[in-house]
């Protein structure tokens, strides 16, 4: 028997509608909801004939896990079928890229943490690298208080490779480092971007730095010369959300 699970947030629910239609078995929404993103969803629901129920909010709650922010939208799918490629993402787009890429993050508390904060601002994939990273573990998941479902997380073999292919598709790669010469507040950049975290001490990698578009840094005021990678996310993604038109 097929294992089922439930996903929310509509970037991952329309991506999956777009690329993996036969993994939806019906999607729940609120049924007080009927604004422009809502029939945006119902439209590709139809497209593939996937069967739109809607629902109070409290059962959305039940199926998200509750506690999470699910936007009002949550599907039923084959568990079978969960994996999302990054063009399945960027293909859906109707807007500039709004993208976090962690570079070997370690800890599952700070990915859980950055997870939370993706999901918070809007962001539209969280990429991290397959090898020397902590993964989606149940802590990280966890810790994400239901982040890890409404964001699309995607791992990558190559990470270079996938932020070239970024710069290809013209979205603006951002790494950050204490000795950028830009800082993030005074920096330029376009609306499509992604943006690049390092591990906790270490940083981004040589050719992960190397192959960013630019390096901005935080302002450090005080006596520490750092910050908690999550937090550092936090003040990169909502200085880039604060900017953006949409």
């Amino acid at each position: 028997m097929s294992q089922i699970s439930f996903i929310h947030g509509f970037h991952s629910i329309i991506a999956k509608l777009r690329h993996q239609p036969e993994a939806i078995l019906e999607i729940f929404i609120d049924a007080g909801r009927h604004d422009a993103r809502v029939r945006d969803l119902m439209r590709h629901a139809e497209l593939h004939s996937v069967r739109v129920v809607p629902v109070d909010g409290k059962r959305l709650e039940g199926m998200a896990g509750g506690g999470t922010r699910h936007q009002g939208v949550v599907a039923r799918v084959s568990g079978e079928t969960l994996h999302v490629t990054l063009d399945d993402v960027l293909d859906t787009l109707e807007e500039p890229a709004f993208l976090l890429v962690l570079d070997g993050i370690q800890d599952p508390h700070n990915l859980g943490a950055c997870l939370r904060v993706a999901d918070a601002v809007g962001a539209h994939a969280v990429i991290v690298p397959k090898d020397r990273a902590v993964g989606l573990t149940q802590t990280a998941i966890k810790v994400a208080s239901g982040a890890a479902e409404s964001v699309p997380y995607i791992t990558v073999t190559n990470l270079a490779r996938t932020l070239r292919e970024l710069k290809e598709r013209e979205i603006r790669v951002i790494g950050t480092a204490d000795e950028a010469k830009d800082d993030l507040y005074t920096a330029q950049w376009p609306e499509a971007t992604a943006w690049v975290l390092g591990a906790e001490g270490d940083g981004m990698r040589r050719l992960t730095r190397e192959t960013c578009d630019q390096l901005v840094s935080i302002p450090m005021l005080g006596s520490v010369q750092s910050l908690n990678v999550s937090v550092a996310t936090g003040v990169c993604l909502y200085e880039a959300r604060r900017r953006r038109k949409v």
